[in-house]
């Protein structure tokens, strides 16, 4: 296979081969004899013979430095192994070859950081002095930028280079967002690895800072760039430490991609006023001072799991917050969203309740959910465009209408499949997006906070047909939009699940479920939800491919909740005559398989079973 430089070489060998036949044919098929006659008749020509040779000289000096060329990449990989990273990158490629890919990711970013260096400073004067003025003695900032190019921005105002130590270029994005970290400290504390932030006085101040962010976009994986998330810190450090007034500061981005929105809000972006690549924000410093001080990435949690008060506290008064969930396409999940609402309730919190529900959600349906405490707001559901017809994903876009709740600050987002089983409150004290880790890099979207805001949800609903979401699914797409998250404990969104068929694992995890009072904040339902199953036994025992999701002791414990339910909803959770027929079947198909458990011999004393 040929790349692209050998293709060029093969091109100019082939044209000076050409050029060079052309020029014997026209003057060197005459003898030497024949020359000197011609040059000493017409006086010209010897001179116009110099100027031709002298032009075949230039041009072979031409072919020959093309004959050397590379791509940029290549010349790029050239460069790095003869800089003093090479040995750096020789050793990293040896010992994992998926890091040297992240370290000649980086190398292209920082080479097509080259770009916006000719500014339209009229236009840039009027986008700032349409936030802050423009006046004499304004102090800016420069991240990513070289000394040489501080006198550009004297036309603004006196500027300074922030100095910062990049990155090791051995930290990799999974370095920072692992998928497993020791949270409970059993064997080791979690560290996240260090990415350096310059220093700041106290007696500094500026009125704006300008950086260069790195894009690698439209590349694979271009929004998970470590040196890229590392300028973001680092300009949002200067703003929370450096601001004049401390409470808001200018920030002006140079980029082909958008700022990363965990940390650049989208309502506090200005109107570029027609730069491309060139966004400007006015962002709040304390909300910014508030996310740098949470740990680099999900390699630490953001909060610990013990000592959390069981009496809710009064963080802010003023603030506005509230739990929600949504339904849709289907009513199959109105009982599990009136137990969460109980759950909620008896977990001590006060909080409002906010559901989400569309047309298909009926309206007897709606006065149980209002008799459970929820307020109840229609929506039109949201259309995955790459979902197939009919398919389980088909509408689950409908969740971004979470962000239109702008009427609340906070909104702690609850899958209606979980139950709450101690106070959460002090949740609303994150920043969005906080949740607890479910595989990879990836958040777990079944509960997280957000901060609601129309420019957020106008922002996803635009993007549905280019971003890729990996599942198909809504939880892939925030993950592609909300890249750096904050890792909660998994205490707080518990899966039902065993992973191994191991004794002590089942035994840990069955004491967990039910402990009393209860070690875990949420229990979430994984497989057959409890209200589909009778009350007698977890019914994913039953089926071949849900049987990691069963137990008795979980199963037990939905169904507590739901006997603590005022006694007029109880006919919101009856089992569907469908649903009947389902478990009957899955019984005989697991007593024909011979499953050891043998729950499928175990009589129905459910009195559902007869409803």
């Amino acid at each position: 296979m040929k790349y692209r430089g050998q293709v060029s070489v093969n091109f100019f060998m082939q044209a000076y081969k050409g050029q060079v036949d052309r020029l014997n044919d026209k003057y060197f098929k005459y003898s030497p004899e024949m020359l000197r006659q011609v040059g000493t008749t017409r006086g010209c020509r010897p001179f116009g013979t110099r100027i031709r040779l002298l032009v075949l000289l230039l041009f072979m000096a031409a072919c020959t430095s093309w004959m050397f060329f590379t791509p940029g990449s290549l010349d790029l990989e050239k460069e790095l192994r003869n800089s003093t990273q090479a040995e750096r990158y020789g050793k990293v490629r040896w010992r994992d070859p998926e890091k040297v890919g992240v370290i000649m990711e980086r190398g292209l970013a920082e080479k097509r950081n080259e770009q916006n260096r000719v500014i339209n400073w009229r236009r840039l004067n009027s986008m700032i002095g349409s936030v802050m003025g423009i006046k004499e003695g304004m102090k800016i900032a420069l991240v990513n930028f070289e000394e040489e190019e501080v006198q550009q921005w004297e036309p603004l105002g006196e500027t300074t280079v922030i100095k910062f130590e990049r990155v090791d270029e051995d930290v990799a994005w999974t370095d920072l967002f692992p998928e497993w970290i020791d949270e409970e400290e059993q064997y080791t504390t979690p560290v996240c690895p260090t990415v350096p932030m310059p220093e700041i006085s106290n007696e500094t101040k500026f009125d704006l800072v300008v950086a260069r962010l790195p894009c690698r976009k439209p590349e694979q994986g271009w929004s998970r760039d470590v040196l890229r998330l590392q300028i973001h810190l680092v300009s949002a450090n200067v703003a929370a430490r450096a601001s004049r007034n401390g409470e808001k500061m200018a920030m002006l981005f140079f980029s082909s991609c958008r700022p990363m929105p965990d940390l650049f809000r989208c309502e506090d972006l200005v109107k570029n006023q027609g730069m491309d690549a060139v966004w400007l924000y006015v962002s709040d410093v304390k909300k910014l001072a508030k996310k740098i001080s949470l740990p680099v990435g999900s390699c630490e949690l953001a909060l610990s799991w013990k000592d959390h008060p069981e009496t809710p506290r009064v963080l802010n008064p003023n603030r506005r917050e509230a739990y929600a969930t949504i339904l849709h396409s289907s009513e199959f999940y109105v009982c599990g969203a009136i137990a969460l609402a109980q759950s909620i309730r008896m977990s001590g919190s006060m909080k409002d309740l906010i559901i989400l529900v569309d047309k298909k959600v009926g309206e007897e349906k709606r006065e149980g959910l209002r008799a459970a405490g929820w307020q109840v707001r229609e929506i039109r559901r949201i259309r995955n465009p790459r979902a197939e017809k009919y398919s389980y994903n088909e509408w689950n876009y409908s969740k971004f209408r979470l962000w239109q709740l702008t009427d609340y600050d906070k909104i702690i987002f609850i899958d209606s499949d979980l139950l709450i089983l101690r106070n959460l409150d002090f949740l609303f004290d994150l920043p969005e997006i906080s949740a607890t880790g479910n595989s990879r890099f990836i958040f777990n979207s079944g509960m997280m906070v957000i901060e609601p805001s129309n420019c957020t949800f106008s922002f996803l609903l635009r993007h549905r047909r280019d971003i890729v979401s990996y599942n198909g699914g809504d939880q892939g797409y925030l993950n592609e939009v909300f890249t750096w998250w904050h890792r909660i404990p998994k205490r707080m969104n518990y899966l039902k699940h065993f992973w191994s068929n191991d004794t002590e694992e089942f035994e840990m995890k069955t004491s967990l479920f039910g402990a009393d009072p209860p070690e875990l904040y949420v229990l979430h339902y994984l497989g057959i939800k409890p209200w589909l199953c009778y009350r007698d036994y977890d019914c994913n025992w039953n089926v071949e491919n849900q049987r990691a999701y069963a137990s008795n002791v979980a199963h037990a414990r939905w169904w507590k909740i739901h006997d603590n339910m005022p006694r007029q909803l109880h006919k919101f959770c009856l089992v569907p005559t469908v649903q009947k027929e389902i478990l009957e079947w899955d019984r005989m198909q697991a007593q024909i398989s011979g499953f050891p458990d043998q729950h499928w011999k175990l009589n129905i004393t459910d009195p559902r079973l007869h409803l």
